[in-house]
């Protein structure tokens, strides 16, 4: 029977992806490890390898199409002694593969395969390094469809959850694609005693809220809507026709939309500031990258930038705040033992946050070379989601562009997120007399429910102690 090869999931969170470019055309012999394809989500483009061994016999969906949603059919193999001129993608669906029907056991994103009650074979590529996936068909009904063995399609996440709830996910209907039950599903539940056994929670009675002023546009839905609740046609109603141009949101700006609404509307932020003295790093840095190797063609072999320090001072400070170093998991914190610091990039349409893991332990010109590697193929979309993902705390900074100050968004489930401003030259009284320094202003943007006001001030005067006396980060 062919092989039907799936859209495959590159992270938990993808529904869809595009399929950029076949790396093989019809007739081609294929191997297990070869590359098959190139897929381009919101944060990155990958190769797509084959885990089975055959003749591409059949490409379902042509290369530059768009949107192709996790699980649809998008190639066919012909297997060993079948002939491939046989195989189409009727034949796949007659074999008892459906287009957009779902494997019979979670796919893994190493690859494997499942026999399907018809006799097909449902392959799922290999993706380098991404992250375990799945995706399910639903039941008439609606709830989460048992497949072979009883096992339900379901997100990592909603699993976990489900768990700590003690909620029954054969009981809960998932919302989706094809069917899968994900975290929104699990949460709804557990407020409705879905699947619990127990009756659903009397909910309080609301406060009345304070009245809106006469005209005021809704409360905005969450998850990422339009501003104020409004429809994409009411918000054009506003302003002539000739007077904009619209910009259609790819996957990437999609994505960060919905996660800074999310991060804004259920993480309590709050801020704390403070002013650090740069005149000590500053001749560090110049003294270090004065006597910085050279390479066979007289060019030194690493440059520190501010960013570099930043990055280690906020490391090695985590590891003597480490209340500081974790994030918050519903029921429970995380704390880390190693500090794991993403970093803002900005790139076209959007911006990462690739992650130096265990900056703490790593030279300056470690991280330098590090960072200078994941900045450069961030902004060519070529990392792999465990380049950024994870970590506690992140640095963004926007000195390089003027600015002073600012405040920086959380990103879950980050705890914490350190906004750096602009390095100048300010008028300070030192001794009772003026004085003039290289000082900027950082900002700490906190999670409430792990770091509270105490703890995250002693987190900055341990990050301003490294910074001012920078020497303690170079042994």
């Amino acid at each position: 029977m062919p092989i039907n090869v799936l859209m495959p999931a590159l992270s938990p969170t993808m529904e869809k992806g595009n399929l950029a470019k076949w790396l093989k055309k019809e007739g081609d012999p294929v191997k297990s490890g070869d590359v098959l394809a190139e897929i381009e989500t919101d944060k990155a483009t990958m190769e797509v390898e084959a885990v089975d061994e055959g003749v591409l016999a059949k490409i379902v969906v042509p290369e530059g199409t768009a949107d192709v949603p996790v699980n649809d059919l998008i190639a066919l193999i012909a297997e060993e002694g079948e002939d491939p001129k046989s195989v189409s993608a009727g034949g796949g669906a007659e074999a008892g593969v459906p287009k957009s029907t779902s494997p019979q056991a979670e796919a893994k994103a190493e690859g494997g395969e499942d026999r399907t009650p018809g006799g097909g074979t449902m392959a799922y590529a290999r993706v380098n390094e991404a992250p375990d996936a799945a995706k399910s068909a639903a039941k008439p009904n609606g709830a989460a469809a048992p497949q072979a063995g009883g096992r339900i399609f379901a997100s990592p996440l909603a699993r976990r959850i489900a768990k700590q709830e003690g909620i029954d996910l054969s009981a809960i209907k998932g919302s989706g694609p094809h069917g899968r039950v994900i975290e929104r599903d699990v949460r709804a539940a557990a407020k409705e005693g879905v699947g619990t056994g127990a009756p659903a929670p009397k909910e309080a009675a609301p406060t009345a809220p304070a009245a809106a002023p006469a005209g005021a546009p809704a409360k905005p839905a969450s998850g990422g809507g339009l501003a104020a609740g409004l429809t994409a046609d009411q918000v054009k109603a506003m302003f002539a026709k000739d007077s904009y141009e619209e910009i259609p949101l790819d996957g990437m700006r999609r994505t960060i939309a919905k996660r800074l609404v999310e991060s804004k509307q259920t993480v309590p932020h709050f801020y704390l500031s403070l002013d650090v003295e740069l005149d000590a790093l500053l001749g560090l840095r110049e003294q270090v990258n004065a006597g910085a190797a050279k390479d066979k063609d007289g060019k030194p072999l690493f440059k520190l930038s501010v960013n570099d320090f930043v990055i280690k001072a906020l490391a090695l400070a985590l590891q003597r705040v480490p209340n500081a170093n974790a994030v918050w998991a519903e029921d429970r914190i995380l704390k880390f033992r190693h500090s794991d610091v993403g970093v803002a990039v900005a790139v076209e349409g959007g911006l990462f946050t690739p992650v130096i893991r265990k900056a703490e332990q790593k030279t300056l010109s470690t991280i330098s070379a590090e960072m200078k590697d994941l900045a450069g193929r961030a902004r060519t979309k070529k990392l792999k989601p465990d380049e950024y993902q994870g970590g506690a705390t992140a640095v963004s900074n926007l000195g390089m562009y003027g600015i002073k100050e600012f405040g920086a968004v959380i990103n879950p489930p980050h705890g914490t997120i350190l906004a750096v401003g602009a390095g100048e030259a300010r008028v300070v009284v030192k001794n009772g007399a003026p004085a003039v320094v290289q000082a900027m202003t950082v900002t700490l943007s906190c999670d409430h429910r792990v770091v509270d006001g105490a703890l995250g001030a002693e987190l900055l005067a341990a990050f301003k102690g490294l910074i001012e006396s920078p020497m303690a980060m170079l042994v």
